[in-house]
């Protein structure tokens, strides 16, 4: 089975995983990262700066990024 790594931007949990996860398929990993941002997002967002940015990149085996969930708070005007 592939392996993933979970990567985040800032805050608490910021950092990249030293331990790989096994997943069946790149969905299985989609699945498991938007349940992981879920769970974090409320916290997130409490402490979300203005013009802030925070993200979770899922990275594969080689350390090469898969996929980003990406928040943003932008000040406009």
């Amino acid at each position: 089975m592939p392996l993933y790594f979970f990567q985040i931007s800032h805050g608490r949990y910021a950092g990249t995983s030293d331990q790989g996860t096994e997943f069946e398929s790149r969905d299985a990993a989609w699945r498991e990262m938007t349940r992981i941002c879920s769970d974090l997002l409320r916290g997130v967002s409490r402490n979300l700066k203005q013009n802030g940015e925070w993200q979770m990149v899922l990275l594969d085996e080689a350390r090469k990024p898969v996929f980003r969930i990406r928040l943003v708070a932008e000040s406009i005007g």
